[in-house]
């Protein structure tokens, strides 16, 4: 881990509601295919799974955002799906369909040989770029590691790969309940364990993106993916004070419930387009910082009309927090697609900076 002294910590102040001197901002999928050098390297490497899989060109790939845009945090490149891939599914990718596992797992008894992987062997190319990653930033900016929520996994895990209705996976939770919690856990046993492994690898930060927690009914939200992020942000042993690593909780859907995952123990909540930034303030009340919350597809409008809904973003916010800009990290409502305009992510994060500066 790179001892190097931290020359930006917008985002961490932020996640801690402390002032900043403009808000922090970082966009999910901001090293991917819209950006040409990613796609060059993708190219060379051969395939996403390798780059992913190559301590090397996943700090490579991390990094190239940053020479382009004064972003205030990275985020590790890797995939939710390292941790069912590591359990024995078998994760592959079909172009144009996305990620699909060989053996998913659709009944009680496959669930039962499911285990918890290990950290520094199975997942050890995910640590190690981890360390990489770290020492490459210097200390540039603070690095995010991530993991996909127990649901999310859950959903790949059992449809086998992506899904337009969820069907397989909802009558797991309809015919089988106790089986599906059994996956859940195992899961959630899971996800703590490796995000202690990358905090220990040198992650600054760690982000859960629950995805598909939105396509649950509320009673089913409560019952199979809050307790369980719940879970997570209470038991992962994050530190104390200034050295504690914050955990953000991100979930597309998930503004109905923005009450209940503030007092989960999460340090942050990213929030997805389909609320207003100063409608989840109120509603949460001081309690977390929030992340988010632009459509992605504001990125295919014009500069000038970029630079309108960023600062509507940022004074939404800023009326709900009784006035004031603190604890908010700006971010999209999810990530960014292949065909996005690099120019126009920079008008975003500058603008931003830009608008929000002291």
């Amino acid at each position: 881990m790179s001892s190097a002294v931290l020359q930006n910590d917008r985002f961490l102040r932020a996640l801690r509601r402390e002032p900043v001197d403009r808000t922090p901002v970082w966009l999910m999928r901001q090293a991917g295919r819209y950006l040409p050098e990613y796609r060059a390297s993708r190219k060379a490497a051969g395939s996403f799974l390798a780059m992913a899989k190559t301590p090397e060109l996943a700090c490579e790939v991390t990094l190239q955002p940053l020479a382009r845009f004064d972003l205030d945090a990275a985020i590790l490149f890797s995939d939710i799906l390292t941790i069912p891939d590591a359990m024995g599914l078998e994760l592959y990718f079909v172009e144009g369909e996305g990620p699909k596992f060989r053996n998913p797992v659709r009944d009680a008894a496959s669930i039962a040989r499911l285990g918890v992987p290990d950290m520094e062997t199975e997942l050890r190319y995910v640590m190690d770029a981890v360390r990489v990653i770290r020492r490459e930033l210097g200390g540039r900016v603070p690095l995010i590691g991530f993991s996909g929520s127990p649901w999310t996994l859950a959903c790949y895990m059992v449809e086998g790969g992506g899904s337009k209705d969820f069907a397989r996976i909802k009558a797991m939770a309809l015919n089988d309940p106790k089986a599906l919690h059994a996956l859940l856990s195992v899961n959630t046993d899971a996800v703590i364990a490796y995000l202690a492994a990358q905090r220990a690898a040198g992650a600054q930060a760690l982000q859960v993106f629950d995805t598909w927690g939105g396509v649950l009914s509320p009673a089913m939200y409560r019952e199979f993916s809050l307790p369980y992020l719940t879970r997570i942000a209470q038991e992962l042993q994050r530190g104390e004070g200034e050295e504690r690593t914050p955990l953000i909780l991100f979930g597309k859907g998930n503004a109905a419930y923005l009450d209940e995952l503030s007092r989960s123990g999460a340090e942050g909540l990213g929030c997805d387009w389909l609320i207003e930034l100063g409608d989840a303030a109120r509603r949460t009340q001081g309690r977390v910082a929030l992340q988010g919350n632009l459509d992605p597809t504001t990125l295919y409008g014009s500069p000038d009309a970029i630079r309108v809904q960023v600062r509507h973003a940022l004074d939404s916010y800023r009326d709900g927090n009784g006035g004031s800009r603190d604890g908010h990290i700006f971010n999209l409502g999810h990530g960014m697609s292949p065909d996005m305009n690099p120019d126009h992510v920079g008008v975003l994060v500058d603008e931003v900076h830009a608008y929000s500066a002291r």
